[in-house]
């Protein structure tokens, strides 16, 4: 995992944030030449630029406690991809304001592991209860026991669940 692809990826897999955070994106990426800071660029702005780009106080907090683990070593870029999702999902969720569903998206998107799902993930718990015609939204509890019978291929199925989300969203438009 990158720092540039934790960034890019931390509100982009949120449907209703999708066009939200793109403009942001590329109102950051017009603070740094055109492309996604590092964490030595992104430390080096001043935090009212950032505000300035569309990112929160809040959001700016927790990617500079992120760009300052990975400047200082507290946090290897070149070693986190290669940890174990619960070592992975552990690391960054020690960062306070990154909880587990954005740990998660960043395996899912930006790493792109074979076996990841979102139980807390509103659009996902839909397309459950869509997909298996239930009478209510499952529990993230009941997110993980159907999605066992998923792996080892829980991404490929999240992804298919997504977009079948985002789909019956655009047909209800």
């Amino acid at each position: 995992m990158t720092f540039r692809g934790r960034a890019k990826s931390g509100d982009a897999t949120r449907a209703s944030l999708v066009a939200a955070t793109r403009r942001t994106i590329v109102r950051i990426e017009a603070l740094f030449d055109g492309h996604l800071p590092s964490p030595a660029e992104l430390l080096a702005v001043d935090p009212i630029q950032l505000r300035a780009a569309g990112l929160s106080w809040r959001k700016i907090g927790t990617l500079r406690d992120l760009a300052e683990r990975l400047s200082d070593g507290r946090l290897d870029e070149d070693a986190l991809p290669e940890l174990s999702d619960d070592d992975f999902i552990s690391a960054l969720t020690a960062i306070p304001g990154i909880g587990p569903w954005t740990a998660q998206g960043v395996l899912l998107v930006a790493l792109r592991r074979e076996d990841v799902v979102l139980p807390g993930d509103l659009a996902l718990r839909k397309a459950i209860r869509n997909a298996y015609k239930l009478d209510q939204l499952p529990s993230e509890q009941e997110v993980l026991a159907i999605a066992e019978k998923w792996r080892p291929f829980r991404s490929l199925a999240t992804s298919y669940l997504f977009a079948s989300a985002f789909d019956s969203n655009k047909a209800e438009a």
